[in-house]
Order: structure tokens, then sequence, then C-alpha cells
């Protein structure tokens, strides 16, 4: 049984026993957490989509750690005209294990 749901702005489909990277949940590391916003349940053939979302259907995961992805590098330059800019961004995200998906 799979489940495609949203959290962060970003879609993710999940099943059981699975590990995502979302965006930063503010959550302790072992904590059980329930995403209610499920926008689709399948199981095989079948298949339920929602209008926008699923009634009564809940996928819970348990928060496995925390961290910061890979550095993004950034360069601006203009040609002839003696600029360049470096930076770089690290975005935080949260590690979840799928647990269990009801639909």
């Amino acid at each position: 049984m799979y489940a495609v749901v949203k959290t962060g702005g970003k879609q993710y489909k999940v099943a059981a026993g699975e590990k995502i990277k979302v965006e930063q949940i503010a959550a302790d590391v072992g904590q059980e957490i329930v995403i209610d916003q499920v926008l689709a349940v399948g199981s095989g053939a079948d298949l339920k989509i929602g209008t926008p979302l699923v009634s009564g259907a809940t996928v819970t995961a348990v928060v496995v750690a925390h961290g910061r992805h890979d550095k993004v590098r950034i360069f601006k330059m203009r040609r002839r005209k003696h600029y360049q800019k470096h930076g770089g961004h690290r975005q935080n995200y949260t590690e979840l294990e799928i647990s269990t998906v009801n639909g």
C-alpha cells in the first residue's frame, strides 16, 4: 500500500518502511508524527484520489534525524564589469521513516 502525501509544499510518494527527507519539521528525534494531508492512496490496481484530500486517510511516521543537505554553490558574474559574487546555501531537512499508511 502506498500514498501520496503533501508536506513542506512538496508531494512525496511513500510506502511503509521507506525513509524520506522532507522540509524541516518541528519534532524531536524518535517522536511519532501523523501526516493527514494525503492526496492519494493506492494498493495494487486500486487507487483512491482525493478532492483535494482523501477523507480519513493518514500516514504515521517516526522522526529518525535532523540534518542539512549538501551545499549549493551560487556564483554570479558579469563579464568585463569586474563583478563576481560567491554564495552558498544549505537547506535543513527532517528524515522520516514511514511506519503505516492508513486509507
